[in-house]
């Protein structure tokens, strides 16, 4: 495989006469997948159909999640904004909090959709649903024309979902494993329910492989006893990797590969302390374990094949990097993280330049807050106190909004990825100048966030 510095030849896309022209776009987002499950990143999953996109287009090393659990690293995918400005400052439970995803952001399905795109989401949600005491906002008022999805998990497990919701109606249970029912109905909405005269944004969100899980028997005999939830666990993405390559077919079916975009990531790292590549931490945890991701982007004919990058990336940047590649505006009326990767994704690095540093916070996290500038990863810890609740609670928004944070370290990434060894005592200066941005970063952030404990 090339290295992306090496690679000499510069594809830059052209305009789109018009919106038909414009390419398929295609999200797939895995739900508490490690750094290290997938075949391509060195994992035990036998994951060919993935492992085929990245053949065929950029694997990056260093991809990071939008936050360490579920719903505010979907809330920056779909935004390109660091979760609290949107509204979600950790994961959602509807029934018991008011938080969603603010109506006032401007998505990707959206932006999408005013240029002509017809829009689908399908699969977990978790960016708020109504209960039947607080009035929150469905996908279609966040820019999908079609949408299949659950709240949250899918329930009682991948096995027989039964929690699933069609636009609007509750369809009760269905026969079968979630990552394969997601993809039956993405079939059936590119078959029977799209224009088929315009472009498309599939944004698929599988719910492999959060627990509870379930794979079919004679996929996890292939990794261990049956009763082994680390041979279910790899038997969940090996039983997602089959439900993409049916997909994958179709799609090459209807349209050329040259005519569609297909990103794959995880919304966080995994809770298995095994799966993470080594990296420190898991799942819930500002370490590298917890926010490490696979990253792959695919375009035939637009992004070159075969090439690993170790430019530091992330879902943060899927909206900017999109709306670069196809040519289109990103909004201009708030400020956005993330950066657009459109000149390393065909095939020219030297001409990125991102504008602001990654950065995480999530309140119940240790550390607390972390940032990747360059090869640097700076973490803190927080000087206060919330309760020992592991749900969300909106009453701590003042004091998560007002606090500051104390304990820096600063690591290597590229000498010590394992973050064993706090270098902040050795580069001083490197530190003060880090921890400068970091608290302009959080600063920003901080006053954009959303007052739910006033409703």
């Amino acid at each position: 495989m090339h290295r992306l510095a090496l690679f000499a030849l510069v594809l830059i896309p052209t305009p789109f006469a018009n919106a038909a022209d414009r390419p398929n776009v295609v999200m797939l987002l895995a739900d508490d997948l490690g750094y290290q499950d997938i075949g391509c990143y060195n994992g035990p999953v036998r994951t060919p159909a993935l492992d085929g996109l990245a053949a065929k287009g950029i694997r990056f090393t260093d991809f990071y999640s939008g936050c360490a659990v579920c719903s505010p690293s979907r809330a920056t995918l779909m935004t390109g904004r660091h979760h609290i400005r949107t509204g979600v400052y950790s994961w959602i439970s509807d029934p018991n909090q008011n938080s969603h995803l603010l109506t006032r952001e401007n998505t990707l399905a959206e932006i999408l959709k005013e240029a002509g795109y017809a829009t689908a989401h399908i699969g977990k949600w978790h960016l708020g649903l109504p209960t039947a005491d607080r009035d929150k906002p469905t996908p279609d008022v966040h820019g999908f024309d079609y949408w299949f999805a659950t709240w949250n998990n899918a329930s009682p497990s991948h096995k027989n979902p039964d929690n699933f919701i069609r636009n609007g109606e509750p369809v009760g249970k269905l026969e079968g494993y979630s990552c394969q029912i997601v993809v039956d109905e993405a079939i059936d909405w590119l078959d029977n329910q799209r224009d088929a005269d315009v472009p498309f944004f599939l944004n698929i969100w599988f719910h492999e492989p959060h627990a509870p899980i379930a794979a079919p028997d004679e996929i996890v005999s292939e990794y261990g006893a049956l009763k082994d939830k680390a041979a279910i666990y790899s038997g969940t993405i090996d039983n997602t990797d089959r439900a993409v390559a049916r997909l994958l077919a179709k799609l090459e079916a209807i349209d050329a590969p040259e005519n569609t975009l297909i990103i794959y990531a995880s919304d966080n790292g995994s809770y298995r302390e095994d799966r993470t590549g080594g990296l420190r931490g898991r799942k819930g945890m500002d370490w590298e374990g917890g926010i490490r991701v696979p990253g792959i982007f695919c375009w035939p004919g637009t992004i070159p094949d075969g090439v690993v990058a170790s430019e530091p990336a992330g879902l943060v940047d899927v909206l900017p990097t999109v709306c670069g590649l196809l040519g289109l505006d990103k909004p201009q009326d708030r400020h956005l993280d993330g950066s657009d990767l459109s000149s390393i994704l065909t095939g020219d690095s030297t001409d990125f330049v991102r504008h602001q540093p990654l950065f995480w916070h999530l309140q119940k996290s240790r550390p607390i807050v972390a940032m990747r500038d360059g090869r640097y990863s700076l973490v803190a810890f927080p000087d206060y106190e919330l309760s020992t609740d592991n749900m969300f609670d909106e009453a701590w928004i003042p004091v998560i909004k007002s606090g500051t944070y104390t304990g820096f370290q600063l690591f290597d990434l590229e000498n010590d990825r394992q973050q064993e060894n706090d270098i902040a005592a050795e580069h001083p200066e490197l530190v003060a100048r880090m921890k400068q941005t970091l608290i302009d970063i959080n600063d920003s952030i901080m006053a954009d966030g959303h007052d739910w404990h006033l409703q």
